[in-house]
C-alpha cells in the first residue's frame, strides 16, 4: 500500500465537537525522498523506494552513499519500499504529509516496547492459582501443567510459557486521522501506536 515513513512523537488528547476527550498519538510523517523507482522491466515488480531521517555521511556505508547520490539526496537512516502509488513519481521527489487527508483512516506499523523476560500472567494474561490455602507455597503466578507426562513425553509446540515479551512488529489497523498539520508534516491519529516515543513507524493509506 502507498505510505510514508515517520516517527512517533508522543501522545496527547483532543476534544471532539461534542466535548469528549479523544486520546491521540502525534506522528511526524516525512519528508521522505524517493531514492529509486522499481519497474517490472528492470526489477520484476512495480514499487518505489523511499528514505527518511538524516544520517551522517561518515556513518553511512559506501554502497549506500552511492545509492543516495544517484537520487541527488543526502544519506538517510531508514529505507523502505511501497507499492500502489497512483501518481507519477521519479527519483529525487520529496513526499510529505500532504499525501493524507483528515477524517480518513490509516494503518500504522511499529516495533512495540520491549519488556524483557516476563511470566505467563503478564505475557499471556493468566489469572494465577486461586487462593493460598491447603499447603500451597509459591505457586500463585506459576503456569501450571505443561502437558501429559507419559505421552507424548514432551512439551507441545505453541505452549504458552514465560519468555521475551514485546520488541516485535505490530500493526494497528484503521486509525482515524483527527488532525493534519501539513506544513510541519504532523499527523494526529486517534488511539495508540506501537513503539516508544522517537521510534520509527510506517503509515499506510
Amino acid at each position: 500500500m502507498a505510505g510514508l515513513i515517520g516517527k512517533k512523537i508522543g501522545m496527547t488528547s483532543v476534544f471532539s465537537a461534542d466535548g469528549k476527550s479523544i486520546p491521540c498519538t502525534v506522528l511526524q510523517v516525512g519528508p521522505c525522498v524517493v531514492t529509486q523507482v522499481k519497474t517490472v522491466a528492470n526489477d520484476g515488480y512495480d514499487a518505489i523506494q523511499i528514505a527518511f531521517d538524516e544520517r551522517k555521511e561518515k556513518n553511512t556505508p559506501k554502497p549506500l552513499l552511492g545509492h543516495f547520490k544517484k537520487s541527488n539526496t543526502t544519506p538517510k537512516r531508514i529505507v523502505r519500499e511501497f507499492k500502489n502509488f497512483k501518481f507519477p513519481i521519479t527519483a529525487g521527489d520529496v513526499l510529505t504529509a500532504e499525501l493524507y487527508k483528515e477524517d480518513t483512516f490509516v494503518d500504522v506499523t511499529g516495533i512495540s516496547k520491549g519488556k524483557g523476560f516476563q511470566g505467563v500472567i503478564k505475557r499471556h494474561g493468566f489469572s494465577g492459582v486461586g487462593g493460598t490455602t491447603h499447603g500451597q507455597h509459591n505457586r500463585l503466578r506459576a503456569p501450571g501443567s505443561l502437558g501429559a507426562s507419559s505421552f507424548p513425553s514432551r512439551v507441545l509446540k505453541g505452549m504458552r510459557m514465560g519468555g521475551h515479551t514485546g520488541c516485535r512488529k505490530v500493526k494497528q489497523l484503521n486509525l482515524e486521522i483527527v488532525k493534519l498539520i501539513a506544513d510541519q508534516n504532523i499527523l494526529v491519529v486517534k488511539g495508540s501506536v506501537p513503539g516508544s516515543n522517537g521510534s520509527y513507524i510506517i503509515v499506510e493509506k
